[in-house]
């Protein structure tokens, strides 16, 4: 906009000069004399000696005038042009602004002199569009929490009912048959917690955002730790834990978040491990990151299920299911906190041996800071 005042300001002056130097003083003096001379003639019937004596009055007395005049229309002229490129951009920015709030999708396009605009925005655009996504997903993953909430307390919750109720009936039943009753309506009690848990898990996780001042953590130090923590669970299960963990592994992070993420791949790996197979922990550096991979000895997942097994509330069949007791959620907490970490995990399957292979940008130029 400034720039067209300037120019027109400048075309106004050289137009005015013009105007002096080539028609009042220049080579078109004498016709444009004439001119004036025969149009006063004509027009208003003033003798030649009058016509004369009019432009000496008129035109040549008042050049100072004539030329500021004839200047000021001409910067008046500019001015209206300019203000009506103002105005039309104006109304493309308004019009681009009801664009983006509408909600619309179209692609915002502004003259080049708006070029900066424009690519404002588009951002703001694209912004939104992402907001809208995201509300759209919180919405659908509120209705498939209260979907799986039911579905999942339901048959736990019906089976305690059941079997409190037979205790409660039947007073005289002997007590062989009491605690074997007693013992499956508190298994499927602690399967309700451990359900409520998850779900409370994942719904903190969807509302809180991940800790801005996250500190060192040495790697080798926590896995070492949980695999001692997890040795009870693969007595149980007759499994066997073989750890490779390269040592000094320091990453950065929410300590409590990443364990929960080691935690629930364990577990996984205990849950679906055949008895008698191995459990495998192995750590290192790979490039500028740590690499963990958790394996175990069980049924081939199928390659068109291994990306699918991350998603919130998803498990491979109702068999495996009801065998863990799970929700269906530990994989998809693990996921989000490995990529609020800035990390990445992913699933592998080969014939009897499932790993998961965990990555997480590598703290400090050799490991972070060794104790």
């Amino acid at each position: 906009m400034l720039l067209l005042v300037v120019v027109g300001t400048i075309i106004a002056w050289g137009v005015g000069i013009f105007l002096l130097e080539v028609v009042v003083d220049g080579v078109l003096q004498d016709p444009f004399a004439r001119f004036f001379v025969w149009a006063a003639q004509a027009l208003f019937g003033e003798s030649r000696q009058g016509a004369l004596e009019l432009y000496q009055i008129y035109i040549r007395g008042n050049k100072p005038e004539i030329l500021m005049l004839g200047m000021v229309i001409l910067m008046l002229i500019a001015f209206y042009l300019a203000m009506g490129r103002f105005t039309g951009w104006l109304d493309q920015i308004g019009g681009a602004t009801r664009q983006v709030i509408s909600e619309s999708g179209e692609a915002i396009c502004l003259p080049k002199e708006l070029g900066p605009l424009q690519e404002d925005l588009k951002a703001i655009q694209t912004q939104l569009t992402r907001r809208e996504e995201a509300a759209r997903e919180s919405e659908q993953r509120k209705q498939d929490l209260i979907a799986f909430l039911a579905h999942d307390l339901k048959t736990p919750l019906t089976s305690v009912v059941g079997y409190l109720t037979l205790l409660r009936d039947k007073p005289d039943m002997d007590s062989v048959q009491r605690a074997k009753y007693t013992g499956i309506a508190l298994d499927k009690a602690e399967r309700l917690e451990e359900l409520l848990g998850e779900f409370f898990d994942i719904t903190r996780m969807d509302l809180k955002s991940m800790e801005k001042d996250m500190t060192p953590i040495q790697l080798t130090v926590l896995l070492e730790q949980l695999a001692d923590e997890f040795y009870p669970l693969f007595v149980e299960k007759d499994l066997t834990c073989e750890t490779n963990i390269e040592h000094h592994l320091s990453v950065r992070g929410d300590p409590d978040k990443l364990a929960r993420v080691f935690d629930n791949v364990l577990r996984n790996a205990v849950s679906y491990s055949t008895p008698g197979g191995q459990v495998a922990i192995q750590a290192g550096r790979s490039g500028s990151a740590v690499e963990v991979v958790v394996s175990n000895e069980g049924l081939e997942i199928p390659e068109g299920e291994l990306a699918r097994i991350f998603q919130k509330f998803y498990r491979l069949d109702a068999a495996r299911s009801s065998r863990t007791g799970g929700a269906g959620l530990g994989l998809a907490i693990a996921k989000e906190i490995v990529e609020l970490h800035g990390g990445s995990i992913r699933a592998e399957s080969t014939g009897k041996v499932t790993s998961f292979v965990i990555t997480l940008p590598q703290y400090g130029e050799e490991g972070g800071t060794h104790e």
